[in-house]
């Protein structure tokens, strides 16, 4: 997992707004289920604690699935947000992500 997560952070959390975009959707108490589309990646909220981030392409117009990771809410809070501090990204907090 951790090589998995660490070519998410690299190809994500690339510039502020698809920081804001992303722990946004994490954080949000209003979304219990669902997926946020990123540039290569899919976060899939499973519930309030759970996701599964996995790689997505679509070949002949189907879409497969060649790697995932599951991983824990306040896990995928703490890699994002250290990876989004080293970028000197301003940080967000569940007060902001749910306004």
């Amino acid at each position: 997992m951790r090589e998995s997560l660490k070519k998410f952070l690299e190809t994500e959390i690339t510039h502020q707004e698809y920081y804001d975009g992303i722990i946004r959707f994490i954080l949000s108490g209003n979304i219990r289920c669902g997926e946020y589309e990123c540039n290569e990646f899919v976060v899939k909220k499973m519930d309030l604690f759970n996701f599964i981030v996995f790689d997505e392409y679509l070949i002949d117009n189907k879409r497969e699935i060649h790697t995932s990771f599951s991983v824990s809410k306040s896990k995928l809070i703490n890699a994002v947000n250290q990876y989004a501090k080293k970028q000197e990204f301003i940080m967000r907090s569940f007060e902001w992500a749910n306004n």
